[in-house]
């Protein structure tokens, strides 16, 4: 649930050749949509047009995303930034490194921007994105939560880690909403600190 910014190929050395020809027909696919969602709204572009800008069959779209909403969502970088997450020196306070990566996970090239503020208004505008966001996000937090318990010595299902994870996970949901919903004109690595401040302190009150 990272911004919508595709694992570069150059990024994965280790993949062998079949894994990376699946992501660049995830990749092309992705870019299709993207491009047809700025020409014509989400609800008029189909899996039919989707195919035809891609060069590939709408059966080969429904194999690498079983909907519409789940090519908007889905990219290949959750596991790389939690195996970045794990990278870390154990000796660094935990909030240091959420803060990391999370504002990695934010720090999005110039030519993704357009392409991030597109993925933010369809959350915030379409009903069906936004209940497929709901659903990835427990994926994402599974995914998480290793890494959580592996720093903190906890069991991934304890009722804690699951609790922290999704809290996590939820604060950044909430910031790319906050920011589509706001005109995107605020900064997301100010806001991501305003919501790591209140996960790491608390909620303050208003006159604190």
């Amino acid at each position: 649930m990272t911004p919508a910014r595709p694992l570069p190929l150059t990024d994965a050395p280790q993949l062998g050749l079949r894994e990376r020809k699946k992501i660049k027909t995830r990749t092309a696919i992705r870019d299709a949509t993207y491009a047809l969602i700025e020409e014509q709204g989400y609800e008029a572009t189909t899996i039919e047009q989707i195919a035809d800008r891609a060069e590939v069959s709408p059966s080969t779209v429904f194999r690498y995303f079983p909907t519409k909403e789940d090519i908007v969502l889905t990219d290949e970088y959750d596991p790389v930034m939690l195996e970045e997450l794990r990278t870390r020196p154990v000796d660094e306070p935990w909030m240091d490194s959420v803060r990391h990566i999370m504002h990695k996970a934010i720090d999005v090239s110039d030519e993704m921007v357009r392409i991030t503020r597109v993925r933010a208004h369809l959350m915030v505008q379409v009903p069906a994105v936004r209940a497929r966001m709901m659903e990835s996000m427990s994926v994402t937090g599974k995914l998480l939560s290793q890494a959580v318990a592996e720093r903190t010595g906890r069991d991934p299902e304890d009722l804690e880690v699951r609790v922290y994870t999704m809290s996590l996970i939820g604060g950044l949901s909430e910031i790319y909403q906050y920011w589509a919903e706001n005109d995107m004109e605020e900064d997301l690595h100010t806001l991501l600190e305003r919501a790591l401040t209140v996960l790491d302190r608390g909620l303050p009150t208003k006159n604190s």
